[in-house]
């Protein structure tokens, strides 16, 4: 009879003990994506250098692929500069080690000595590795300025 007790507690017990593991996770990938968007703000390129995969890709909103090395070199040159680069709305799906997060990106600045001020939805892949959420792969895609 004990044991059926023992049984029957540790059933009720994973499902809560996983959700909570689960949720906890879910924070830990979207506190390093805001900290990502803090990076390339400040035009961190150490901080890309850290926060970012090396075989990272990104498919921009003009369907041009750019990499790891490639916002490494933008950080440095400080171009573009932002103003603002912030998300919001957003949502993480943990599957082990890989993550989606799906949300708005708004980013004002600087680019080319010319004046920006867009909106993306976007869809991050974090993977851990070595314990740390980090970039791996990233497609955006630019809103309509009169849907906000």
């Amino acid at each position: 009879m004990k044991y059926l007790i023992l049984i029957s507690l540790a059933a009720l017990l994973v499902p809560a003990l996983l959700h909570a593991q689960q949720s906890d996770e879910v924070k830990s990938v979207l506190e390093a994506e805001r900290q990502l968007a803090l990076v390339y703000q400040k035009g961190d390129a150490n901080g890309i250098t850290r926060g970012v995969m090396e075989d990272y890709t990104l498919i921009n909103s003009r369907g041009k692929m750019s990499t790891r090395a490639d916002d490494i070199a933008e950080a440095t040159k400080k171009d573009p500069a932002y103003e603002i680069f912030e998300n919001s709305e957003m949502k993480a799906r943990v599957h082990g080690t890989t993550a989606i997060v799906t949300g708005i990106t708004h980013a004002k600045g600087m680019s080319g000595g010319k004046p920006f001020d867009a909106r993306f939805l976007f869809t991050d892949t974090f993977v851990k590795d070595k314990g740390q959420w980090r970039l791996a792969a990233g497609h955006v895609t630019k809103l309509d300025p009169d849907k906000k």
